[in-house]
């Protein structure tokens, strides 16, 4: 064992004995791709370094929210402001009414916010919204979105077209999904015929509009389309799970990008976190005033939290809104992405190796297949063995990526074109040694 690995895994041993698995969050003990996992030291930029001070050129970013890269000073700066003034009050502030008031100039289908301290949070509460709002209890997700994991949300699809779903979890009782209908994402005919089954008992419809974990994999136009419409149509709401795509792929989100091809089209509730937190624990649901008013203390829709709103967590999310609505600013931070991603298909189809990619703002995700999937089971098709030694490959050479070939990956603003460069040069050198294996 080199020294490299010696202190990582001298803590995840450590880690094993007192925290289940060793980690917080499963995708972080590296299982799917074997080895031991980074534990990171510390971060600026692009970068983070690990408990060897081994640099990494960082592609998660923590999963999506840190899009102006690790200390961007304007953010340390209002966290640092707000530390002093103190850390939690339980008591409403300024601060959180100007996060909210900043979300819903930016994302125009919301009249208002409900600000939470996750995105599981945030997208439970919003189901619940939904079913007290429309008085109805079924919902529909598809396979290969995940909204967090609330009960009802781990689940996966039945035996048939369109029957409702078993558990994907130890601890969750049948009867806690039954109300959960499973369908495959962009399958059109499958979504029809939900809805002309149970539509007049669907409260919801919940949707990754790009799915970041079943890798990259976006909504077609005629799908999400027909989304909107059997919604309208049956009285259901659409809701847009925009915890990883909101203010990652446009300042708008996701829903912006369907509106360029759908003029008028919107949900009718968003579920945000990530960016929105700019690191910090924070996320938001919000919709229409006639939805919202649902809630307590308005409504009979109960929802709270001690933490909600935490005055130094919306000082971080309201910093970095304000860095990321600079003019340009998305389409820099799409510029590199579309690059990195183009770079790593140049580089496997000089290997003649299977490769696609695609991006959206600074989200992108690639599969070692020759096209792109449209579904969870096409996803499933990839070849995971040879993303094992894409992973380690990169990793060796200073490149992170996902620990799993399910989840998607994020350019920073912090990236430079030599970071992007670098990237691909180490990417150039693994699919070399691939495709002559």
């Amino acid at each position: 064992m080199t020294q490299q690995h010696d202190q990582n895994q001298t803590l995840f041993e450590r880690a094993r004995h007192v925290i289940p698995g060793g980690v917080n969050s499963p995708v972080r003990a590296f299982k799917a791709v074997g080895g031991t996992p980074r534990f990171v030291k510390r971060a600026q930029g692009a970068y983070f370094w690990d408990a060897n001070d081994q640099r990494y050129i960082d592609y998660i970013g923590s999963w999506g929210p840190m899009i102006l890269g690790h200390g961007h000073p304007a953010v340390v700066e209002a966290v640092q402001k707000a530390v002093l003034d103190g850390f939690s009050f339980g008591a409403p502030t300024e601060r959180e009414v100007e996060l909210a008031e900043a979300i819903l100039a930016r994302v125009p289908s919301m009249d208002m916010v409900r600000l939470v301290s996750s995105g599981t949070e945030a997208a439970m509460s919003a189901i619940r919204l939904a079913r007290g709002a429309t008085g109805r209890s079924k919902l529909i997700k598809f396979e290969g979105c995940y909204h967090g994991h609330a009960d009802a949300l781990l689940v996966k699809a039945g035996s048939g077209l369109a029957t409702f779903g078993n558990p994907t979890s130890a601890g969750v009782p049948p009867e806690v999904v039954q109300h959960t209908l499973v369908l495959a994402y962009n399958h059109i005919a499958q979504l029809e015929e939900a809805f002309a089954l149970h539509g007049k008992d669907i409260a919801c419809l919940m949707i990754e509009p790009i799915a970041g974990n079943m890798n990259f994999v976006r909504a077609s136009v005629p799908f999400m389309k027909r989304c909107r419409e059997l919604c309208t149509e049956h009285g259901a709401l659409l809701v847009f799970d925009e915890v990883m795509t909101g203010f990652r792929v446009a300042l708008g989100g996701a829903q912006s990008v369907y509106a360029r091809a759908l003029p008028g089209f919107e949900p009718d509730l968003t579920v945000l976190g990530k960016v929105i937190g700019g690191g910090m624990p924070l996320a938001a649901f919000g919709a229409k005033r006639a939805v919202m008013e649902h809630l307590a203390p308005l409504g009979p829709v109960y929802q709270a939290g001690t933490l909600s709103g935490n005055p130094v967590a919306t000082a971080c999310g309201l910093a970095t809104l304000q860095q990321i609505s600079q003019p340009g600013f998305y389409d820099d931070l799409a510029l590199k992405t579309r690059q990195l991603v183009a770079g790593l298909q140049a580089a496997a189809d000089a290997q003649g190796l299977p490769f696609c990619g695609d991006s959206e703002g600074g989200m992108f995700g690639f599969f070692l297949m020759p096209e792109l999937p449209q579904n969870y089971p096409e996803v499933m098709t990839t070849n995971g063995a040879r993303f094992n030694q894409l992973f380690h490959g990169l990793l060796d050479r200073g490149v992170y990526i996902a620990p799993a070939l399910y989840e998607a990956g994020f350019v920073s603003a912090a990236h430079t074109d030599a970071d992007i460069e670098q990237t691909i040069g180490a990417a150039t050198e693994v699919f070399r040694l691939m495709g002559s294996a």
